[in-house]
């Protein structure tokens, strides 16, 4: 039986019913990130991530209200860094991205990354629930948030993440965590979805991109998408930018997914990004 394809308009449902789109476009890092976020809409992204720690909140403003498209065919994420621990801050926090956004509220929130202490990861989630009580994000979630710190927040018996955005990539595939979050039904997505590139080279991928006549980074994009997982590429390249988006007319055998599958490094090896400590904090 020949693969299944996906649509470019492919969503999930996260666990509040609201639908997200699979493939989404990242800023972290972007060199100009107005004039990206305008590539990639006019390429056919309409998930834009980005986060306050990033300063480029009002360029990804600027090429939202530049672009035309309505603002209920969009998908807008944002994140409150730490340092913004507490109910007040994370609002605070939240109210100056909306308005160097130019929104009046974003599609998904995240806090950005877990605090070790117990009284302001409380306070924070807090925040975060008055945030989607009052309309200004339609969702709410975490990044970089490991089982203990989820745990710690389903503890609390309120909101129940939408989202976990974590680093995963063929070297890094986290297995026990999208594992957890599929029991306890949150989205996973993935940041650095290419390993920042350094799964490219593998002998494997490049087979497998020869063989469909497509690149590596096309192949490991589209391993992220028929495992159901949100991928949200980054890159200034208008080149790249159009090829991360053409990943709906291939698709991956079994065969496939399982040879990526085993470029999984053990012991956490293949990490490139920082570890989130294990809370503590009480």
């Amino acid at each position: 039986m020949a693969p299944t394809l996906l649509a470019p308009d492919t969503t999930v449902a996260l666990n509040n019913g609201l639908r997200m789109p699979q493939l989404g476009f990242g800023v972290s890092e972007a060199r100009d990130a107005e004039a990206s976020v305008s590539e990639a809409l006019e390429q056919g992204y309409r998930s834009i991530d980005t986060a306050a720690v990033y300063g480029n909140e009002e360029g990804v403003g600027r090429a939202i209200a530049a672009s035309g498209i309505l603002r209920d065919e969009l998908f807008v994420t944002t994140k409150v860094w730490h340092g913004h621990e507490g109910c007040a801050h994370a609002r605070d926090c939240a109210a100056g991205s909306l308005e160097r956004l130019g929104l009046d509220f974003v599609d998904l929130h995240l806090v950005h990354w877990p605090t070790d202490v117990l009284a302001e990861c409380v306070q924070t989630w807090e925040g975060m629930e008055q945030l989607l009580a009052e309309g200004r994000t339609r969702a709410i979630g975490v990044s970089n948030f490991r089982a203990g710190h989820l745990r710690r927040l389903l503890d609390l018996g309120g909101t129940v993440p939408a989202v976990n955005q974590i680093e995963l990539h063929p070297h890094l595939q986290q297995h026990e965590l999208r594992a957890l979050h599929a029991a306890l039904g949150i989205t996973t997505e993935a940041w650095s979805p290419l390993g920042r590139g350094a799964v490219l080279d593998d002998p494997t991928l490049v087979a497998v991109a020869d063989r469909l006549g497509r690149t590596p980074a096309q192949v490991v994009l589209r391993w992220h998408l028929q495992q159901g997982t949100v991928v949200i590429p980054k890159s200034d390249s208008p080149e790249r930018i159009a090829g991360n988006h053409a990943l709906f007319d291939f698709a991956l055998t079994d065969e496939d997914m399982l040879a990526i599958a085993d470029l999984h490094v053990a012991d956490g090896a293949g990490r490139i990004g920082p570890v989130p400590d294990e809370p503590t904090g009480t």
